[in-house]
């Protein structure tokens, strides 16, 4: 029998005991909105495609610089998307290993708030600010 899981609400999921953090039922939220956010990266990277490959030739240099520049942009975009997509995945992955959730720096909760807001995050809110003090002081560009 093909049981299907009812994927909690935004609502539930911040209602939800604390003790039940990264449950099954909240595992399963997250790994469907990643899967919906990977889905919807690669239809636009398929996009540009598409619609980089139905450029024509256009005479004016007015009108050919804008449309160059407009590309431009939309390949500046995808590839930023492109990253985006590359921790989407690793997120995934940290679901499936059991380590999603948690700080890679502490191993503290990460929190519900701020994996509905940045369901990518990998840094507790603290250790993200720690990291961005660093950074800002020392200009280290550890990601």
């Amino acid at each position: 029998m093909n049981k299907r899981k009812k994927i909690l609400t935004e609502e539930e999921l911040l209602n939800d005991a604390t003790e039940h953090y990264m449950s099954e039922a909240q595992l399963f939220f997250f790994k469907n909105k990643l899967e919906i956010l990977a889905k919807e990266l690669l239809d636009n990277a398929g996009e540009t495609t598409e619609h980089l490959r139905k450029t024509s030739l256009v005479p004016d240099p007015a009108d050919r610089a804008t449309l160059e520049e407009e590309y431009s942009l939309e390949l500046r975009t995808r590839d930023r998307e492109r990253k985006l997509l590359k921790k989407v995945k690793e997120a995934i992955s940290r679901i499936e290993n059991g380590e999603y959730g948690y700080c890679l720096e502490t191993g503290e909760e990460i929190g519900l708030e701020r994996l509905l807001a940045r369901p990518t995050a990998t840094l507790s809110l603290e250790a993200q600010k720690r990291r961005e003090l660093r950074q800002k002081q020392f200009g280290d560009n550890k990601e």
